[in-house]
């Protein structure tokens, strides 16, 4: 195991935890969903290797504490956090940036903020559903689960969220059951303990954000869309397959769906080496 060592990071209203390992040309990793820097635990050791890998929480996630918990979390503010980071630790040399999910769109937006600071951005199916052509449905589900979380409470209102995110038409498919890797399984009390602040904060906060199309044409060959290979169809699939579409470039995909990181690790740390590679 690479050694590693922790530290923590002022920003506006929060204080991030923040791990780095290996050597080499720095590679920040945002996680999404409910997930911190613990995320990448799986991956983070190979690809120090040949990185200089940095990992944190979130703000308000995990380790990473707000100064008011109950503050409305958006993008920008997310994104400037990254910025803080590569500034800390890459201070004057362009970085390589993965996000997965809402990480992603973190991701997407720092490239856009701060091009000058940002060598490749790998963006793993951000759910930008603003960018699609029925973005007014999602902007309902989004609303439906907001009111749902507050009148019936979290799991209600997750049931809510995943009905929206499957297949369009399809009726919930049998799955193989996947055995997850000892430390994912090991996160799992952690990932319940973010839930409500993803459901309440991150949800409304991440899924209403419409990017600069603009910008990110004249930026796409720093950009890398990828999706997992059984997310076809599925609503986080759609934004990154429209805009690689939208922009002319070539859309990746990476074994295992949305969770793919956490469901096939080693296979997901190769192709993302290989999508790094500018």
């Amino acid at each position: 195991m690479t050694a590693r060592t922790t530290g923590s990071l002022r920003v506006n209203g929060a204080t991030l935890h923040y791990e780095v390992r290996g050597e080499g040309p720095l590679l920040l990793l945002i996680p999404g969903g409910t997930g911190g820097a613990a995320s990448f635990d799986d991956i983070a050791d190979d690809l120090a290797s040949a990185y200089t890998v940095a990992t944190y929480d979130p703000r308000g996630m995990s380790r990473s504490t707000l100064d008011d918990p109950e503050a409305e979390q958006r993008v920008a503010e997310h994104a400037d956090d990254a910025f803080r980071m590569l500034e800390l630790l890459s201070p004057g040399e362009p970085a390589r940036v993965f996000g997965a999910s809402s990480g992603a769109i973190v991701a997407v937006h720092l490239l856009t903020a701060r091009p000058e600071r940002v060598a490749r951005v790998v963006a793993h199916e951000p759910p930008l559903v603003e960018v699609l052509p029925d973005a007014a449905e999602h902007r309902a589900l989004i609303a439906r689960v907001k009111e749902t979380f507050r009148t019936q409470g979290l799991m209600p209102a997750m049931t809510v969220f995943a009905e929206g995110l499957k297949k369009d038409g399809d009726a919930p498919e049998p799955k193989a059951e996947i055995k997850l890797p000892p430390q994912a399984a090991a996160r799992a009390e952690q990932t319940m303990a973010n839930l409500p602040y993803f459901v309440g904060r991150i949800v409304p906060g991440f899924m209403s954000y419409a990017p600069d199309l603009r910008r990110l044409e004249a930026l796409s060959d720093r950009l890398v869309l990828a999706c997992g290979e059984d997310s076809r169809g599925e609503l986080p699939y759609r934004p990154a397959a429209f805009l690689a579409e939208r922009l002319g470039t070539e859309l990746r995909h990476f074994p295992g769906g949305h969770t793919g990181l956490t469901t096939h690790p080693a296979e997901f740390g190769e192709h993302l080496r290989k999508a790094l590679r500018v």
